[in-house]
This record gives structure tokens, C-alpha cells and sequence, in this order.
């Protein structure tokens, strides 16, 4: 089986392999690898700041591929602070609504001691299922 690699222009070059990968015909799923919410300067910004990039980058990737976020399909958010994440609940749920609607994918919420890019309180990795039936 081959894999279409899915590198958006924007997001510069990935810290890994890829940004994500696009299965062969038959098969459109998109496996979005973690995105930080660190820009590509590398500036860090505040909890909600960084959602917000994440998110952001996730989308990219999956619009790269031909899809919407509506077509995101499972969500993995890492994050260093809990109590940071539930502290921000409201503007999280206002950077969630203005990218995604009410669109609300399968999720998982994991702390974790650190993530590799440093100043990143928060990395999303994701699947998406591009032209599949609703």
C-alpha cells in the first residue's frame, strides 16, 4: 500500500517525517501527525494562544489533503498542565466553535510530563477521513 505524504508549504518543513499521511484510494485517511502550538518562529505564546495554533496547523494539513475539519474524525490533545487546560475551558470552547462549529470528533486528553519542541504546553495529532461517506 502506498501513502500520499501530506506536507503543507505554511507549516514549513516537519520536525519529523511529515505532517501527515493520506492513505491510498479506498482507504482516505489522513493520520495527522502532532502539531504544537508553536508557530514556526518558534515564539511561545499562552495556553489558549497555543491551542489555538494547534488546532490551526491540524487544519492546514487536512486542507492540504482536500478535506474540511469537518472531515477530522479522532483528536489527541497532549498537554503539560492540566490545571491549565480545565482553567481555560470557556475561550478554549470559543477557539473550538470558530474553527470546527459544532463539529466534535472522537477525543482523547492525555497530560504528559514535557513535549519535545520546547515552551509547547499542547501538541494535537489527529485522523481525519477524507471523502468518506456520511
Amino acid at each position: 500500500m502506498s501513502f500520499e505524504i501530506v506536507n503543507p508549504a505554511s507549516l514549513g518543513a516537519p520536525r519529523g517525517f511529515n505532517h501527515g499521511i493520506l492513505a491510498a484510494p479506498g482507504g482516505r485517511l489522513l493520520f495527522i501527525a502532532g502539531q504544537v502550538g508553536i508557530d514556526t518562529s518558534g515564539e511561545a505564546r499562552g495556553f489558549v494562544d497555543q491551542f489555538a495554533c494547534a488546532l490551526d496547523r491540524v487544519i492546514a494539513v487536512i486542507r492540504e489533503a482536500g478535506g474540511e475539519p469537518r472531515d477530522i474524525a479522532r483528536l489527541t490533545l497532549y498537554v503539560t498542565d492540566l490545571a491549565s487546560y480545565r482553567g481555560s475551558l470557556g475561550s478554549l470552547g470559543d477557539v473550538w466553535r470558530a474553527r470546527m462549529g459544532n463539529h466534535y470528533p472522537a477525543m482523547a486528553l492525555v497530560e504528559v510530563k514535557g513535549l519535545v519542541d520546547r515552551g509547547a504546553e499542547i501538541e494535537i495529532e489527529g485522523t481525519a477521513v477524507i471523502g468518506g461517506k456520511s
